[in-house]
């Protein structure tokens, strides 16, 4: 933990100034040459970072368009939703029944219906994939931002699963690829991952009493005063602004930000999606049906988590649960229509849960909410009741960010198979996001950053119609 001070060791000055240990300064620690290296890359490209943080909500296994916002009642059935609509606020505008509470917010959403995921295999696109040259998406944001943010030490890039919340849950699969990849960039850009060693709020406490740091921070600034009696190369020159920042990291309630205790009980049963599916009515004849449970227990925390991370200075969250959208009928996973009863209601109620919390702290402005999954389903119902695996068209919701919202992008054919109108690709999202994030035309300046992501971040266009 701490490693400033040890009466009963002989320490060299560099340890003294050493803050080791704490999983929430980033993967292995964060010295003081480490936050003048954060500071550095904030401060030295001014204008680069917006100011704006993005969610992405990863829907793993593939999300049917037909029962969440493109219902196509008009179809015969086999192909309209399995679980009906319900009328939006939007006039003419329905969503899947299992979404009253988005349907009735959904000037804040805008819903786009001509997304085409690109293939149906299992995989981690758009967030991890070859448009985002197998790093995920907020590596490129710690990238240009640094690991940690200079203010807060909260990681600018994290991922949300279950065990972050809930450690009852069980581990998210990595069988279709890994949610911390860097592709070209390095590990040190990789998202943190509280859910690793146990409780995150517990890692981030201090290993001794504030007190004691205190006595700490007193010695040290006695000890380096006589150290710079001596040091003829004068290396602890300027030192004295980056320590002083590392103690308000340390004593400024870090862990706060993970511990969901410090939130109005109220909020957090607001979020709180665990009392909507009790795991005894999931049929467990699917072999998924663990997975459906803990996707109900932790979906709306993991999204309240989201919300308390992006407030204190982290600039990319991804959440996901655990390969629950899969719903072929067959013997791993559910039908569409059971299926839906445990994954929509979980879903509807987070969802709307963030958005209004998000309008009532004035944060909607200034952090974007993606959703999306790997790919769609088929326009088809199966013989068992479910939809498989389709490429050519999904499901897409954004919301907040200050973008236009309250608005439907895009037009599906008349089966809900392609798109009718112009495609928009993961390539649109991706640069949706990265103009969100950044100026993408100072991207080019940022040292280390391969020429390849600046280039195509300049290059390709964000979603029509969601252009500020």
């Amino acid at each position: 933990m701490l490693t400033l001070f040890d009466r009963d060791a002989r320490q060299s000055r560099r340890s003294f100034l050493r803050i080791g240990g704490s999983a929430a300064l980033g993967a292995g620690g964060l010295t003081l040459s480490d936050l003048a290296t954060l500071r550095a890359r904030a401060e030295g490209i001014p204008g680069v970072l917006t100011g704006k943080s993005v969610i992405f909500l990863f829907l793993h296994g593939g999300p049917s368009q037909f029962e969440t916002f493109d219902p196509k009642m008009g179809m015969p059935d086999g192909i309209r939703s399995a679980t009906g609509e319900v009328a939006t606020r939007i006039p003419g505008l329905t969503f899947g029944q299992s979404f009253p509470q988005l349907a009735g917010l959904a000037d804040r959403l805008t819903i786009v219906r001509s997304y085409v995921p690109g293939d149906a295999n299992h995989n981690l696109k758009p967030l991890v994939g070859r448009d985002s040259f197998e790093a995920n998406l907020g590596s490129v944001y710690s990238r240009v931002a640094g690991a940690n943010d200079p203010q807060t030490g909260l990681p600018t890039n994290v991922v949300l699963f279950p065990r972050a919340v809930d450690d009852s849950t069980r581990p998210v699969t990595t069988s279709f690829g890994r949610f911390n990849a860097t592709g070209p960039l390095s590990s040190a850009d990789a998202p943190y991952d509280p859910s690793q060693g146990g409780s995150a709020a517990n890692d981030l406490r201090l290993a001794i009493p504030r007190e004691r740091l205190d006595d700490r921070r007193t010695l040290l600034a006695v000890l380096d005063q006589l150290a710079r009696r001596m040091d003829r190369n004068k290396a602890l020159e300027g030192v004295d602004g980056m320590r002083d920042q590392a103690y308000r990291l340390l004593t400024g309630g870090l862990a706060e930000a993970f511990d969901l205790s410090r939130e109005d009980p109220r909020l957090v049963a607001r979020y709180d999606t665990a009392p909507l599916v009790r795991p005894d009515a999931i049929s467990k004849k699917w072999k998924n049906h663990k997975n459906y449970a803990d996707n109900a227990k932790s979906l709306g925390k993991l999204l309240l988590l989201a919300r308390r991370l992006c407030e204190r200075g982290c600039g990319f969250v991804t959440v996901t649960t655990n390969f629950v959208w899969d719903m072929h009928a067959d013997e791993n996973n559910a039908t569409m229509e059971e299926g839906m009863r445990y994954m929509g209601p979980p879903l509807d109620y987070a969802l709307s849960a963030t958005l209004e919390d998000l309008r009532a702290r004035g944060l909607d402005e200034k952090i974007l909410l993606v959703v999306c999954g790997e790919m769609g389903r088929s326009p088809r119902i199966n013989t068992k009741g479910g939809r498989d695996h389709w490429g050519k068209l999904g499901p897409l919701l954004l919301a907040g960010g200050g973008l236009p919202m309250g608005q439907v992008i895009g037009l599906s054919n008349r089966d809900g198979s392609a798109p009718q109108s112009e495609a928009v690709t993961a390539r649109h999202l991706i640069a949706t996001i990265m103009h969100t994030l950044f100026d993408v035309a100072q991207l080019r300046l940022v040292p280390n950053l391969p020429r390849e992501f600046a280039q195509t971040m300049v290059s390709w266009d964000p979603i029509p119609g969601l252009a500020t």
